[in-house]
C-alpha cells in the first residue's frame, strides 16, 4: 500500500509544482527579435474595437502588434474609420514601406 501511495503522490506533487510560478506563461513583454525589419519600418492599419475606438495594428507575418490610438491628451481616438471589430489599412503589408500612410 505504501508503494501505491508514493507512486500516486509523486505525479500529483509534480503537477502541483508546475503551479508554483503563479500559472504565468512565457514572457510576452519582450520582442524575440525574429523579425526581419525593425518595427519603425512597418506599416500600420487601424482596427476598430467593439466600442468604436481605434487601435494601431501591424502584422508582419511573424508577430503582430496592437496599440490603442490616443490623441495628444491621452484620450482614445474613435474616428469611425471602419465598422466595429474591423481592421482597415495596409497592416498585413509589414514588409512593404513604399507607400506612406
Amino acid at each position: 500500500m505504501t508503494v501505491f501511495r508514493i507512486a500516486f503522490a509523486l505525479p500529483v506533487i509534480g503537477l502541483l509544482s508546475a503551479c508554483g510560478h503563479g500559472g504565468v506563461g512565457p514572457d510576452k513583454t519582450q520582442d524575440r527579435g525574429t523579425d526581419k525589419k525593425h518595427l519603425s519600418q512597418l506599416r500600420a492599419g487601424i482596427w476598430v474595437d467593439p466600442n468604436g475606438c481605434d487601435h494601431w495594428i501591424i502584422d508582419d507575418g511573424v508577430e503582430g502588434y496592437l496599440s490603442q490610438r490616443l490623441d495628444k491628451y491621452g484620450k482614445p481616438v474613435c474616428s469611425g474609420a471602419a465598422p466595429p471589430t474591423v481592421a482597415t489599412g495596409p497592416f498585413k503589408d509589414g514588409s512593404n514601406i513604399s507607400d506612406p500612410l
